[in-house]
């Protein structure tokens, strides 16, 4: 009964009614599917790798909790979270985190076993991002390379060589992940200074919005690399012309560096990954 009558908390713990966070994590892996099997990915594979974004996603939200614990009460967005308001106390917390990392697991068996290995580096960047912001100026980079290790690993799995295009859709997507993080740490800049973490909206100072345009840029070249060597179809430039158009409106929002509109920009990527997405499916 306890179970039931926390399982709001338990939710709101995975942030799994805000689908943004596998939403960012999930388009680059299957990015990665579609362009490591030449467009015509395994169904099994894309099901597996799906289900192993959200619940790994949801882990790295409790990881991140149980470690912020004593933080996110100072933080107007955070204060509500089921751990800073003692709404579940850290033995919950951690056997929630148990009941996913099994479920994890259990995914992780359904694909080759040569994949296996790979989840561990991609673990350990899940537990320790939570604690960067304490120690470096950019913990970005950290969530960066968490968010991308998805893609070796969907390389791995297709059998699949690893190769320069390999290498371009890891830095295009960490590239991607510092400028929406940075956005992100903009809607928490005032209560990140009063607390004293470091995030890269704060190490930008007043560069931040120039810096996250010259990142939106960067990605955008990415992608017009990857087309030229991929051969992908015209297709795909309209897809690209539209996350161009996505990161201008976000660059609008993020214009006065107003709170709610930052995070606003920061949810509009959601959009942005899977147009993306929608245009390598077109485009194969």
């Amino acid at each position: 009964m306890n179970m039931l009558t926390n399982l709001p908390h338990y939710i709101a713990l995975m942030r799994f009614e805000r689908p943004i966070g596998w939403l960012l994590l999930l388009w680059p892996t299957l990015w990665a599917l579609w362009i490591a099997a030449d467009g015509n990915p395994d169904g099994h594979l894309v099901w597996v790798f799906t289900l192993g974004v959200i619940v790994m996603r949801s882990a790295g939200c409790v990881i991140n909790d149980l470690a912020d614990r004593d933080i996110d009460p100072q933080v107007e967005r955070t204060k509500n979270r089921p751990l800073a308001d003692d709404a579940l106390n850290v033995k919950q917390g951690l056997g929630l985190l148990f009941v996913l990392l099994l479920l994890a697991v259990c995914l992780l068996l359904l694909l080759p076993m040569r994949v296996w290995p790979w989840s561990l580096p991609a673990l350990a960047l899940t537990v320790i991002y939570p604690f960067m912001k304490r120690f470096i100026d950019a913990p970005q980079l950290v969530l960066g390379l968490a968010f991308s290790f998805s893609i070796p690993m969907v390389y791995v799995a297709v059998g699949k060589s690893f190769d320069w295009v390999l290498v371009c859709l890891m830095l295009c997507n960490i590239l991607w992940v510092l400028a929406f993080d940075t956005i992100y740490a903009m809607s928490d800049k005032e209560d990140d200074l009063k607390i004293g973490v470091k995030s890269t909206a704060i190490w930008f100072g007043d560069y931040d919005r120039h810096v996250v345009g010259l990142l939106q840029l960067s990605v955008l070249a990415f992608w017009l690399v990857l087309s030229s060597i991929l051969e992908l179809s015209t297709t795909f430039y309209f897809a690209l012309f539209l996350a161009a158009l996505l990161f201008v409106y976000q660059q609008w929002l993020i214009r006065e560096r107003d709170r709610q509109a930052c995070f606003l920009a920061f949810i509009n990527n959601g959009w942005l990954g899977g147009v993306i997405w929608f245009g390598l499916i077109l485009a194969f």
